[in-house]
């Protein structure tokens, strides 16, 4: 007599095979985390930012937008259409699988030092530097975006090479992206902007664990590769130095720095009021860009520049909370790359206004005009939104020393690694049925 199926007890009946929903995991993107509080605060504070820096555009753009024969808000205007672009950047930044972007880094910075060579090839030039191209819709500034491909090509070097790392050569070697980058950026030439993306890449690397002789090897190469620039553009060593000597040259090198003093003296504590700068009419070159901090000083006082610089350190501690709550050491790095770029430039930017730095041209984060700069750290602070709510963990990636004479032998000793784990694999008993 045949037997039914449903007659066989629960224990004995087969089992269908149950298809995992795999096609899900294999997509980029993921649902809108939302829910953690330090993802809350930091957007919080990015909305600020971002709302103070279009009113600070606004008021500062009013005398350069007049001059260009526009409207008077023509720039504002143009901010506001990249801030759009911005906020759509941080909403796909925030739902993109951070596994997948990292895994895709080393392609994002091919693609990054292939734009800048496209800048060398058909960039186009204004105030003396080749650092954009024309894509009709934005003057796209692949400086801006290698700063963000650095930040995750760095993790994934160290995620995929940290026993590689504290040697020399191999250091070398897979740094090679990120070195290539920063001579095409110099030689637009932007200083400014290479040593944001070489600070980016030793801190990450410093956290990662790299040893202290090797960091100082580092430090003592760049401030040798600065030397050697400076030697080569006198030019631009003139205009670097001159902070140190503000009373001179007041006509040439020191100009800038001259009318940034007088406007934030101008500004006293409580400020001329907004849209009443005198600087922004013709005096102070670049108002809406570089000096954007010194029209915020003349117009709303010392009382305006403190609420930045606390909006400021704000962003920081939000940002280093949510490295230190991560549980990925991999997600860790990007966070502290991103921190890093946005407090150095910001640092850099306030301290050469005032006359503590020289002028290097880098833009205030969240505040200069520039359709690049906003829409790139704007998707930064996704990022940041995005490993707030992340839960993953990884592995020990911590850089230790190795003893490894060559490129090759690398190579040929993880090829025999993976050799023997397949062999391994084939001969395991489990395997036989």
């Amino acid at each position: 007599m045949a037997i039914r199926q449903k007659d066989l007890p629960t224990a004995t009946r087969p089992t269908r095979a149950v298809t995992s929903e795999r096609p899900k995991e294999r997509r980029f993107f993921q649902p809108m985390p939302r829910g953690v509080a330090s993802g809350r605060v930091l957007l919080l504070i990015t909305t600020l930012l971002v709302t103070f820096g279009t009113i600070a555009v606004a008021s500062a753009s009013e005398g350069q937008a007049s001059a260009n024969g526009g409207s008077t808000w023509s720039i504002m205007i143009h901010d506001l259409v990249y801030l759009g672009f911005g906020i759509f950047g941080l909403y796909l930044a925030s739902r993109v699988r951070l596994d997948r972007l990292i895994r895709a880094a080393p392609l994002l910075i091919l693609v990054g030092l292939g734009l800048l060579l496209a800048v060398r090839a058909i960039g186009v030039t204004s105030n003396g530097g080749t650092r954009w191209l024309n894509l009709h819709v934005i003057y796209l500034q692949p400086s801006e975006l290698f700063k963000l491909f650095t930040v995750l090509f760095v993790a994934w070097l160290v995620q995929h090479h940290h026993d590689e790392l504290d040697h020399w050569r191999q250091l070398a070697i897979w740094s090679l992206p990120v070195t290539f980058g920063c001579a095409l950026i110099v030689i637009e030439p932007d200083i400014g902007t290479t040593s944001v993306v070489a600070a980016i890449a030793f801190a990450m690397l410093a956290v990662g664990g790299l040893s202290r002789k090797m960091l100082i090897r580092i430090i003592v190469l760049g401030v040798g590769a600065f030397g050697a620039y400076m030697v080569s553009k006198p030019y631009s060593a003139g205009r670097f130095w001159s902070f140190l000597h503000p009373n001179t040259h007041l006509a040439g090198s020191g100009y800038q720095l001259l009318q940034s003093r007088i406007g934030l003296g101008a500004g006293g504590v409580g400020g001329l009021g907004l849209g009443h700068s005198r600087e922004k009419w013709g005096l102070l070159p670049n108002p809406h860009t570089d000096f954007i901090f010194t029209i915020i000083g003349e117009e709303m006082g010392l009382i305006g520049t403190l609420v930045v610089i606390a909006l400021f350190v704000a962003f920081l501690f939000a940002a280093v909370r949510i490295a230190q709550q991560c549980t990925n050491s991999v997600y860790r790095l990007v966070a502290i790359g991103i921190t890093t770029w946005i407090a150095v430039e910001a640092l850099i930017n306030i301290a050469s206004v005032v006359g503590w730095w020289a002028v290097t041209g880098i833009p205030l984060p969240f505040f200069s005009y520039g359709g690049t700069a906003l829409i790139t750290e704007l998707a930064a602070v996704g990022l940041l939104y995005n490993i707030a709510h992340d839960r993953s963990h990884s592995g020990d990636v911590t850089i230790r020393e190795r003893r490894i004479t060559s490129f090759r032998e690398t190579l040929e000793r993880k090829s025999a690694l993976r050799r023997s784990g397949r062999s391994r694999s084939m001969n395991d008993p489990r395997r036989i049925r």
